[in-house]
């Protein structure tokens, strides 16, 4: 192992090479390295035409991660689980085929880490059959440069599965808290583990090299071997980091009770503001399960705990989020993928494992365009791509399914209170179309798999039925027709239509502690 600035990463890497990033968001990110990529690249025009792979989203939305990369003729392809943290430049440039991008499930791609590293034919998985993953729609492919087909769909056994076959891996960045001098690396102080370990493990196999970034190097020996979770013989070269550039998330430099080195009472969770994202939370929250092991989305449904904690029934819960994080309170906001109070913290592939196996009891994910048959939409809207992220594999293997989101979006104002809600201002987009723009979840093959579904919103609660999608509740102080059905772009099933609980409505609800023990 060697120690190196950030500045001497740009001549190790050449032009046309396969780099895989570790991280999610800023989370676990070589940020500086990448930063010192960046600025070879703007002197030298090396390395040029690369091609980058993550597991998740790579960025803050602005000024990091793949912004670095984001300049014309530096990266030629871009696959990645999500793309909603990418960044203007870069997808500015996805927008136009400036660069072939493809999208594939998180889970699939943390999976085919730990195939790259065992050197098998890839990976064979069953998640993404019936959505734009599929080959036979999209084959994930987010715009017209795509030149190549990185996804199969073939027959084993009499079944249809999908086929990732594995690239080869030149170069893995990857981060850490600490380096020893032989180069074993420790993630003491990051709040996940992600997939460091088969990343490093993947470039080894295909004889490419390791760089990892470090907040500091240590004495050989002073790790304890538990605590090692990317052995020395895997890492090449190291780079020490500024602290500016080792934040633990987006938006925090570094908290240790989202690493787990400190436990925070739970009044300590800030209680949501009453407005429509919480009677959606408070609406949603009432489909948890005393003890049922439950997975929380990014958006609304990750201010569902807020709501359990302001309601005194957090300790009942067992939640869990697909970076794999386990127990305790799901962080929301620029920390979200992390926890307070973690009961447990594993690689993210072996959370995958866990998901795609059927771990799951209930899920709760956002909703950003639905249609009759209760397909999904969250991964591209308006032609231009957000990505599917962890919800693919969620979605494809939990018995119950929570979709949560505003009936409309695009400049909504409404007023809750006094047990009611107003509209006052109607969005400018409907969410509820006559056909989604793009499959991320199929409903009726959730339908076949006899998935229970359900869509919540601020003023109508949806079920999905074998026929379609029914309407069940609306909101008080909503009209049916003029707030319910004049922005739908299709008439739903209309069956035993009920009130939601005008308490849900009000500054305090007290409610959810009865809704659980009815459950």
């Amino acid at each position: 192992m060697k120690v190196i600035t950030a500045d001497a990463v740009g001549p190790l890497v050449r032009d046309g090479a396969t780099v895989f990033l570790g991280g999610l968001a800023m989370m676990g990110l070589a940020e500086e390295v990448l930063q010192g990529l960046e600025r070879h690249f703007l002197a030298t025009g090396h390395p040029s035409q690369l091609t980058t792979w993550a597991c998740g989203a790579i960025g803050n939305a602005a000024d990091g991660g793949m912004a670095h990369l984001a300049h014309p003729g530096m990266v030629r392809r871009v696959v990645a689980g999500h793309f909603g943290q990418t960044g203007a430049q870069m997808m500015a440039r996805v927008h136009a085929g400036e660069v072939e991008a493809y999208n594939f499930p998180q889970g699939s791609l943390s999976h085919l880490t730990r195939h790259i590293a065992s050197r098998t034919p890839g990976l064979l998985t069953q998640v993404g059959l019936g959505t734009f993953v599929d080959p036979r729609i999209e084959g994930g492919k987010l715009n017209a440069a795509c030149s190549e087909d990185l996804v199969r769909l073939v027959q084993l056994d009499g079944q249809e599965w999908l086929h990732y076959p594995c690239p080869r891996i030149d170069v893995a960045l990857i981060r850490a808290t600490y380096a020893d001098e032989h180069g074993n690396l420790s993630l003491d102080k990051e709040g996940l583990l992600l997939e460091q370990l088969s990343i490093a493990q993947a470039a080894r196999a295909c004889g490419g090299i390791v760089i990892a970034q470090v907040e500091a190097v240590v004495q050989a020996g002073s790790l304890h071997p538990k605590s090692v979770k990317v052995p020395g013989f895997l890492v090449d070269y190291v780079v020490v980091a500024e602290p500016r550039n080792h934040k633990q998330t987006i938006t925090t430099q570094f908290n240790p009770a989202l690493s787990g080195d400190v436990r925070v009472p739970m009044n300590a969770v800030p209680a949501l503001p009453l407005d429509e994202r919480k009677v959606i939370a408070r609406r949603a929250a009432m489909a948890l399960r005393p003890g049922a092991i439950t997975n929380l989305g990014i958006g609304i449904p990750a201010g569902i705990p807020a709501v359990a904690a302001e309601e005194g029934v957090a300790q009942l819960l067992s939640l869990s989020v697909e970076c794999g994080v386990n127990g305790g309170v799901p962080a929301y906001g620029g920390d979200f993928g992390m926890a307070y109070n973690a009961e447990s913290i594993i690689e993210q592939a072996s959370q995958f494992d866990f998901y795609d196996g059927g771990g799951l009891d209930c899920s709760f994910l956002g909703l950003a365009q639905t249609d009759a048959a209760g397909n999904v939409n969250v991964s591209k809207f308006n032609g231009r791509p957000v990505g599917c992220g962890g919800f693919i594999n969620i979605t494809a293997s939990t018995p119950r399914l929570v979709f949560c989101g505003t009936f409309t979006a695009g400049g909504l104002e409404l007023a809750v209170g006094d047990g009611r809600l107003t509209i006052v201002k109607e969005g400018r987009s409907r969410k509820f179309v006559e056909q989604v723009e793009q499959i991320t979840f199929n409903g009726s093959d959730a339908a076949r798999r006899r998935q229970q579904v359900s869509f919540i919103t601020e003023r109508a609660v949806f079920v999905l039925q074998p026929e379609g999608l029914a309407l069940t509740e609306i909101a008080p102080g909503v009209d049916l027709e003029r707030d319910v059905l004049a922005h739908m772009g299709f008439r739903p099933l209309i069956r035993d239509l009920k009130l939601m609980d005008a308490a849900l409505f009000q500054p305090h609800w007290g409610g959810l502690a009865a809704a659980l023990a009815k459950a």
